[in-house]
């Protein structure tokens, strides 16, 4: 992968750990953005990944957003490009995907937190899209966030710039679970523990069945499921192995295929 400057990058045991390191605020600059890029790409090729962690260096802040100056005309289109490139890449990633925030999320750091399956949070976490304070659009969060907790919640957040504490962040469904500081790595722990004894073939056909589904009708989404479930689930020795272990009253013993 080369020489990576802003980010670092950890594979250990079935979980992939991506930490953006620009402490104390960890800014996203376009050369940021472009190594997170380059590990989730790696994610999503190695089959020895069960789970993938995003997290902030230090305890200040998960990440303060995109750099202000990279908004500017000369630098936006070249910015956008390599932002919005992680947010498909985290769409498509075969793997379930957790945000761990201290501190603020702030602009695109609320956006990089909020595009993953599951956020866990210390209870000092601040989440906000502050873009309309400096004339911009939160371009990604114009997409996820009504989906994620409603168009009236989304349109707040955005037309204010107003921070939620992360008990407010959980109470509007952005944030999954709250810790105290001291406590927030082991409950990332404890999920990443349980993902690691489920078939990873499983859960990568979960998590398509659900983004398959997020802009269609019910009929539509629940065909696509269906095609899942009868055309690739099935298909799998996992899924046979889970039923069967089931049936004869023993734990499964998963293969990943």
């Amino acid at each position: 992968m080369g020489e990576l400057k802003n980010i670092v990058y950890d594979k250990d045991d079935g979980v992939a750990k991506i930490t953006v390191n620009r402490p104390p605020l960890n800014v996203l600059n376009v050369e940021t953005l472009r190594e997170i890029s380059k590990a989730l790409k790696d994610v999503g090729k190695d089959d020895g990944i069960k789970v993938l962690v995003i997290a902030g260096a230090g305890e200040k802040a998960f990440s303060a957003g995109v750099e202000i100056k990279d908004h500017l005309p000369d630098k936006i289109e070249e910015t956008l490009e390599s932002f919005h490139r992680v947010f498909h890449l985290l769409a498509e990633i075969n793997k379930p995907t957790i945000a761990t925030v201290r501190g603020f999320a702030y602009g695109g750091g609320c956006e990089l937190a909020s595009a993953c399956d599951i956020v866990l949070a210390s209870e000092d976490a601040q989440f906000g899209q502050q873009e309309v304070k400096v004339g911009a659009i939160p371009t990604v969060a114009t997409v996820l966030l009504p989906r994620i907790v409603g168009r009236k919640k989304a349109l707040e957040m955005i037309f204010t710039g107003d921070t939620l504490t992360a008990a407010e962040a959980k109470q509007i469904g952005l944030v999954n679970e709250v810790y105290s500081a001291a406590e927030l790595e082991e409950g990332v722990n404890r999920l990443v523990e349980k993902f690691k004894k489920k078939s990873p073939v499983v859960l990568k056909l979960i998590r398509a069945a659900v983004y398959q589904g997020l802009n269609k009708n019910f009929k539509e989404a629940l065909d696509g499921v269906t095609d899942i479930y009868l055309n690739r689930l099935i298909k799998t020795e996992d899924a046979v192995e889970g039923l069967t272990a089931f049936l004869e009253k023993r734990k499964p013993k998963w293969k990943g295929k």
